[in-house]
């Protein structure tokens, strides 16, 4: 209100100045210089065009006029009061910070984020979620989540984003196959051969975009499959090709028949991003942000979690 400045904060002073019948003591009250609590009042005189008090040598004392309008104001002002302390009490979503994850299953750096952000305010419930891929930038628009955690995706103009980590890419052989000899794999090694890519109801684990090129350049040829990675590892399994994922999930799924090897060279490095509303009010997603940039600023290097 660029009028009347702080209504709330005018009658603040108006209602102390009333209270105690003097400036210098509803300054004491308030903590706050006398002549700010004079000048506010009369902010607040001028605002309404009417002279809520009498000056006297001993303090201050309501005008006619003053008190029946008081009267009317204040149990609306003592309403928004509890309004507000009563939402600060109760409002449980400020203190909830939902936390989506694309095909990220979590790796070495959001574990440490988690850990980090959980004992520095640990009056804040984390909820974490799975989120399609085809959904996630609906999702934070949207604020069914605060924050969401995916592959490189590039940046956005709907929400802001910034690239927090970075896992190696790992392939998944059928255990019989001769490369499982070879402890770390490049795209050449695996030229002529199909790379099964899922996209289930979730979405592709990885670029697209980005695997075609790779395609384009000599490796594998992609095949995407209407189905979830389990069923893809299934299909590795049963020697029908090869698959990919990030470090942080291939070192939590194992399997008798199927083995992970890890690629280097170009292209090799998942980047993780995070894509959040820079108008999102909550103080807590500002927190963990703050944390997750001073945590990467600390990386290592590109081909593993920041430290």
């Amino acid at each position: 209100m660029t009028r009347n400045g702080n209504a709330l904060q005018l009658l603040t002073y108006a209602f102390a100045a009333m209270d105690h019948g003097s400036l210098r003591q509803a300054a004491r009250a308030l903590r706050v210089q006398e002549s700010s609590v004079s000048r506010n009042v009369i902010k607040l005189e001028q605002l309404l065009e009417m002279q809520l008090f009498e000056r006297h040598v001993r303090g201050v004392r309501l005008t006619e006029t003053g008190r029946a309008w008081i009267e009317i104001v204040r149990a609306h002002y003592e309403g928004l009061l509890d309004a507000f302390a009563e939402r600060v009490r109760d409002n449980k979503d400020a203190r909830t910070l939902k936390i989506g994850l694309c095909w990220v299953t979590g790796g070495e750096f959001l574990k440490r984020l988690i850990d980090r952000f959980n004992k520095l305010y640990p009056d804040v419930r984390l909820t974490i979620e799975n989120v399609p891929a085809g959904q996630r930038l609906a999702a934070i628009r949207r604020r069914h989540f605060d924050i969401v955690f995916t592959h490189d995706i590039g940046a956005v103009k709907s929400c802001s984003s910034e690239v927090f980590w970075r896992e190696r890419l790992f392939v998944l052989l059928p255990s019989c196959h001769s490369l499982v000899e070879k402890p770390v794999l490049t795209w050449s090694d695996l030229a002529d051969m199909c790379l099964l890519v899922p996209v289930g109801l979730e979405g592709p684990p990885l670029d697209l975009c980005l695997l075609e090129r790779i395609a384009a350049d000599g490796g594998p040829t992609v095949q995407t499959c209407r189905a979830n990675q389990a069923t893809v590892i299934f299909k590795v399994q049963l020697g029908q090709g090869v698959t990919l994922a990030e470090e942080s999930y291939a070192r939590t799924v194992t399997t008798d028949t199927a083995l992970w090897r890890p690629l280097n060279g170009e292209n090799s490095v998942s980047s993780i991003r995070g894509l959040w509303l820079g108008s999102n009010p909550k103080r807590a997603v500002l927190r963990l942000i703050g944390l997750a940039k001073n945590m990467a600023a600390v990386s290592q290097g590109p081909d593993t979690d920041h430290r």
